[in-house]
């Protein structure tokens, strides 16, 4: 392992720096799909992230350029695979006598690079949620001659789990179990990454060396080695109380998924201290974290926090805030009395002329759609006026708009239905909550 002397104490900026050499922006994902790798080499604090985004947003990449920094052993990359097919892959031995294939996942990254079989999904849900170290599933093999037959599978050790997917439909059980994420797809990160394809493709070799070259760049590849090297088995945080004040004040309105949630937040406390044990203490094998690690996963946490909130992919909740807010307003406005939602027709259209690209109109119906409605963010009325019309409403006061005032107007905006509870948990007292 490399001495104290070799590294410096590094900052989320510094780390995001380095790996902006080959992602642009995207900064608060590139951070966090980081620490979720960097996660795998401690005992049970790893953490599971699913990128969500259209075809050609960059899910994969962020992941898979990442992942070039860790060891090559230690990462599991998949395209599309079926359950069977997975297991006996990532197999290390097969126990013949009780039928049983052997697979240690510890301190492994696994990225699937499109959606697994939803089969697959459902195997490893135990292991996603950490509920046991090893965890035991039975699969069927097909035999040539004996036909369907069952085999088990130990599953060994917690990995950190990556998907990607197009897919903007989540299952609930799924979403709980992730860290929700979505590139960036603006202008300026687009026109980054046309100019960084034809800096990497007009001379490819010259562009590898570079990155070879680059000091900072191999400096944290040997950081990650010495991380692993370590054998850290757990991050202490002796500071609980200051987690329970920052969340609380965070969060007025509990949900169930919060007790997920606060997970992932420590989890992201303990990376930032791993990231820089060499000046954190030791004992042993574990280390502690201290009050600036703490505030780097708040502060993270506070940039993502929205869309996790809402159990949606931030790529649908910035469609929403971008385009149907906009687009409601844009069409409401001047109007001295009751509001007009949209149709799905005017939300095409719109999104066309703000990101000049045609959004499917099936995506929009069976997944965007249905989405909000489930976050409460828009509701669908009948239009009054063509009754085989559906138009959609936003039900947050985003929009200037007063629901109080238009409602009971046919058209109009519900009210607030949240206000009540807003106001019971507005005081809540994180010292009354058993966490």
């Amino acid at each position: 392992m490399e001495n104290l002397t070799n590294f410096k104490p590094l900052t989320p900026e510094e780390v995001k720096k380095i790996l902006g050499l080959t992602i642009k922006h995207d900064e608060e994902n590139k951070l966090i799909t980081f620490l979720c790798m960097l996660l795998t080499y401690t005992e049970d604090s790893q953490f599971n992230i699913s990128f969500n985004a259209p075809s050609s947003s960059g899910k994969s990449y962020i992941p898979i350029e990442i992942s070039k920094l860790f060891p090559k052993e230690d990462v599991i990359e998949n395209a599309y695979c079926s359950p069977t097919a997975f297991f006996h892959d990532t197999a290390e031995k097969y126990d013949k006598e009780k039928n049983e294939l052997l697979i240690n996942f510890s301190k492994k990254i696994i990225i699937f690079l499109d959606q697994p079989h939803t089969l697959l999904l459902e195997y490893i849900r135990p292991l996603l949620s950490h509920d046991s170290k090893e965890i035991r599933v039975k699969i069927t093999d097909k035999q040539q001659k004996a036909g369907l037959r069952t085999k088990n599978v130990l599953l060994i050790g917690f990995p950190s789990v990556i998907f990607c997917t197009a897919g903007l439909r989540i299952n609930e059980q799924e979403s709980t179990r992730f860290i929700i994420l979505s590139p960036e797809i603006t202008q300026e990160k687009i026109t980054s990454g046309i100019l960084e394809k034809i800096k990497k493709f007009t001379n490819q070799e010259e562009y590898h060396l570079n990155l070879e070259l680059n000091e900072e760049r191999e400096s944290l590849k040997r950081r990650i080695l010495a991380i692993k090297e370590a054998n850290i088995s757990d991050v202490i945080i002796t500071n609980p109380d200051r987690i329970k004040e920052e969340f609380f004040k965070r969060t007025k309105i509990l949900k169930p998924r919060h007790q997920r949630d606060i997970g992932r937040l420590i989890s992201l406390i303990k990376a930032f201290a791993l990231l820089n044990f060499w000046f954190r203490e030791r004992k042993e094998s574990q280390i502690i974290a201290q009050d600036e690690d703490i505030d780097n996963a708040f502060s993270l946490w506070d940039k993502i926090s929205e869309s996790q909130e809402l159990n949606i992919p931030p790529y649908i909740y910035n469609l929403y805030k971008e385009i149907i807010l906009k687009a409601f307003k844009e069409k409401n406005d001047g109007i001295s009395s009751g509001v007009t939602g949209l149709t799905k027709k005017e939300i095409l259209e719109y999104h066309y002329r703000v990101y000049g690209r045609v959004l499917s109109d099936f995506q929009l119906r069976k997944e965007i759609i249905p989405a909000l409605e489930i976050a409460g963010l828009i509701f669908q009325e009948p239009d009054q006026n063509d009754k085989r019309k559906t138009l959609i409403y936003p039900t947050t006061h985003s929009t200037n708009f007063n629901p109080q005032e238009n409602s009971g107007i046919d058209g109009g905006v519900e009210p607030n239905i949240f206000n009540e509870d807003q106001k019971m948990n507005e005081n809540i007292d994180p010292e009354e909550i058993p966490f």
